[in-house]
């Protein structure tokens, strides 16, 4: 498949698979990426925020990111070559096969040199520190006992 003309990324999916302090971090990254792919890209996040455009990457702002992403990969699919890039299957799903897909872990993978990469934990647990995991195990043993 050709290399794509127009990136479209799930926000804040890409943002938590990655090492980014907070949105206009991630925001500068991917306005850099696209513009060295020569392309023009959307990040669309989910709630309320300023709408802009950093260069080739327009940020946009809507209730339910999925719709739009989903929308905009209906209506640019046969026009430009589109990627997707989100973990959200159903979104991945719903884009059309013209339409190139990618996870956000495996395109954080490509754009965050490993060096900068930090190990982040996949289950909740792992992410709770020592005195939040013991009071919720009492819990789950009174319930359950």
């Amino acid at each position: 498949m050709a290399e794509p003309t127009f990136y479209l990324f799930d926000g804040y999916n890409v943002l938590h698979a990655g090492p980014f302090s907070d949105p206009r971090e991630l925001v500068d990254r991917l306005a850099s990426f696209v513009a060295l792919k020569g392309a023009r890209g959307v990040v669309v996040f989910d709630g309320v925020g300023e709408e802009r455009t950093h260069g080739p990457l327009e940020v946009r702002y809507a209730p339910h990111a999925d719709a739009v992403l989903e929308r905009l990969a209906a209506e640019l699919r046969g026009t430009e070559r589109v990627c997707l890039v989100s973990s959200d299957l159903a979104v991945r799903g719903t884009s059309g096969q013209e339409v190139m897909k990618l996870s956000s872990a495996g395109f954080v993978r490509d754009l965050v040199p490993a060096s900068k990469q930090e190990e982040r934990p996949h289950r909740l647990g792992d992410r709770l520190d020592r005195a939040t995991r013991d009071r919720l195990e009492r819990l789950r043993r009174n319930r359950s006992g």
